[in-house]
């Protein structure tokens, strides 16, 4: 999940003060969010790794620009531990990895680097470089929504996504109701399937990887709104 830009919607180079706060051009960032127009001086990807690893906050980058991202909440959290922990015991002993939130993944057809909630690999890995913090390959792809980034993450990002050739699933969870949506490439690679479960009896299969994740570890101490309509089950 790419959060809302950190500090009101603003671009990396607001926040250190290298591009004017106020811009008669407003653009949509990353996350469909009005930001002001960039800096006339682009980064590079190098430039912008370099100065990402030294960053006490994670950015998104696109376009030669580097995008904030805010922090999550508790739910978001729960929720991205929750499904983490349980993929990393199935895939014990197995060829495949899984990581949550701080593994960073790059679209090498659009240059998108971004942090998926929870990033899953099968086979052999593919980094970007020797730091091997910038996955090229993921097998799996799983997002946490949140409203004001749910347009992005079921658009924008889901085209940015579709470009890696190593993609095979893509899932969607909402944090406010269980539910989860799930999308799996077909042969070809052009066509995807969709499927949903909402209900914390159900289970998501995550052919992918050879996995399966029931709502009910997804969504484990995760408290719903009322209008959600969610009865919990008790003793």
């Amino acid at each position: 999940m790419l959060d809302t830009p950190a500090h009101g919607g603003l671009s990396l180079s607001q926040l250190l003060g290298t591009e004017p706060r106020g811009s008669d051009d407003p653009r949509p960032g990353p996350a469909g969010v009005l930001m002001s127009a960039p800096a006339r001086q682009r980064l590079t990807e190098q430039e912008y790794l370099a100065i990402e690893r030294a960053a006490e906050w994670k950015s998104e980058f696109y376009d030669g620009e580097m995008f904030a991202m805010a922090g999550a909440t508790r739910e978001h959290n729960l929720i991205t531990l929750n499904v983490a922990a349980d993929l990393l015991r199935q895939l014990k002993g197995r060829p495949c990895e899984a990581y949550a939130s701080d593994m960073r993944v790059k679209v090498e057809a659009t240059g998108l680097y971004t942090y998926p909630d929870v990033v899953a690999v099968c086979g052999e890995r593919r980094f970007a470089d020797e730091r091997q913090d910038t996955l090229l390959n993921p097998t799996l792809i799983i997002e946490v929504l949140f409203p004001s980034t749910e347009a992005y993450d079921r658009g924008e990002k889901f085209a940015h996504y579709r470009r890696l050739a190593s993609l095979r699933e893509y899932v969607l969870i909402a944090q406010d109701r269980p539910r989860v949506e799930r999308f799996v490439r077909q042969e070809g690679g052009q066509e995807w399937v969709f499927t949903e479960a909402s209900g914390l009896q159900e289970t998501v299969p995550l052919s992918s990887i050879g996995c399966q994740l029931t709502l009910a570890e997804i969504y484990d101490r995760v408290e719903f709104p009322p209008d959600a309509g969610v009865r919990l089950h008790t003793a």
